[in-house]
């Protein structure tokens, strides 16, 4: 019997809170309830979130002192800072996560790795996807899409941010 399988997307800016910037730990908990639910129902999750509580690629990169590029860049670490967080929300909620990133740093995070991924989620572990693509130019939101696509997805669900 095969279990279905989806890839919730997060912004960055929904784990802000009031403040608008940073991680709200009260959200994350809430967010932790929620996936933790899916995982209870036997669904296979994946994750994707933004940066953009820390910064955002397109905004630091606006009046010129930044190239695009590095801004995007510093807009991927963004989103491995959320990623960590998550991580740390859903094993203190007893379930079984990892991490992995499209621009390598080992000592936080798995490469991404398609087999691998789907290995974790087969297995019940839920993935966290970050550092967007791992490539400037392409939001988190490509990425989802990309991930989704690759996992084979039933279900793509995004958040979105109250404004």
């Amino acid at each position: 019997l095969m279990r279905k399988r989806v890839l919730v997307k997060f912004s960055g800016e929904a784990l802000a809170g009031a403040d608008g910037y940073g991680i709200d730990t009260q959200i994350l908990d809430y967010i932790g309830n929620e996936i933790k639910e899916l995982v209870d129902n036997n669904i296979e999750v994946g994750i994707v979130i933004g940066g953009g509580n820390i910064i955002r690629g397109v905004t630091a990169a606006a009046d010129g002192v930044i190239k695009r590029t590095s801004a995007d860049y510093m807009g991927m670490l963004a989103t491995v800072i959320n990623g960590v967080a998550m991580q740390e929300a859903l094993e203190h909620k007893g379930l079984s996560a990892r991490l992995q990133t499209a621009i390598k740093m080992e000592q936080i995070a798995e490469p991404y790795i398609v087999r691998r991924a789907t290995r974790h989620l087969q297995k019940g572990r839920v993935v966290i996807f970050s550092a967007g693509t791992g490539n400037p130019y392409f939001t988190t939101d490509t990425a989802a899409t990309l991930r989704a696509t690759e996992k084979k997805v039933e279900r793509r669900e995004k958040e979105k941010t109250k404004k």
